[in-house]
């Protein structure tokens, strides 16, 4: 019996190499994802169309093949919106959510090595890490809580 394996549709895409620095930068190498998770755990961002009025300007068709990417990755899903099952909302999964130490990172080293807005955020970041990524984390699964 001969039989025909098809990967699913949303499989992992195969990586380049088992190097797990690699595996991050193809999972969110790309401004916009991290752009995007930023929206979602900072500014609680669910929907296609408040992606859109992001400070960054996303054109359409690069906002819906990030959310793609990042569904098949396993860092955000979606469910059903319940005030009209046509839309979408976009969820962080615990995956994603577990960015959040890494995005808190990024953005101090950004403030320590180059010229940035937003000091009120660095300044609180810098007082205290993991109270800063606690606080995103708790006001994060509140909010999708008590959204669905």
């Amino acid at each position: 019996m001969l039989l025909c394996l098809v990967p699913a549709k949303n499989s992992t895409p195969k990586r380049r190499s088992g190097c797990p620095l690699n595996a991050s930068v193809e999972m969110l190498g790309d401004r916009w994802s991290l752009l995007l998770l930023r929206d979602m755990m900072l500014r609680g961002f669910t929907t296609f169309k408040e992606f859109l009025t992001s400070y960054e300007g996303i054109a359409t068709n690069i906002l819906s093949d990030r959310l793609k990417r990042l569904i098949a990755h396993g860092i955000i899903t979606t469910k059903e919106d319940p005030s009209d099952g046509r839309k979408l909302i976009y969820v962080l999964t615990p995956k994603g959510l577990d960015l959040a130490p890494v995005m808190t990172e990024m953005v101090l080293w950004a403030a320590k090595h180059e010229e940035t807005g937003n000091q009120a955020l660095v300044r609180q970041m810098q007082k205290g890490k993991e109270q800063f990524v606690e606080m995103v984390r708790q006001r994060y699964l509140k909010a999708t809580r008590s959204s669905g």
